[in-house]
């Protein structure tokens, strides 16, 4: 069984246009660890890991996962096709 632990991190900063240092500050973490968390280098403690979902107010779920999160392109290549 993999060890991996999958997150959505980037792309939560980003729907928001936050930083990686505003985030690491939010979090009381060094910015190099948002880093770190999003190339999944580094697992998150359970404590920090609801941190971030609080943060960006959804379930932890949502951030995180041990499954890979499917493409957001995946999830529309059916749409408008016409049979």
């Amino acid at each position: 069984m993999s060890e991996t632990v999958h997150n959505r991190i980037a792309v939560l900063r980003a729907e928001r246009g936050i930083s990686r240092r505003q985030l690491a500050d939010a979090l009381g973490v060094h910015y190099q660890t948002v880093g770190y968390l999003e190339r999944g280098e580094f697992r998150p403690s359970l404590h920090l890991a609801l941190r971030i979902a609080a943060y960006f107010e959804v379930p932890v779920e949502v951030v995180f996962s041990i499954e890979p999160f499917p493409r957001i392109g995946d999830a529309t290549s059916g749409a408008g096709r016409t049979a």
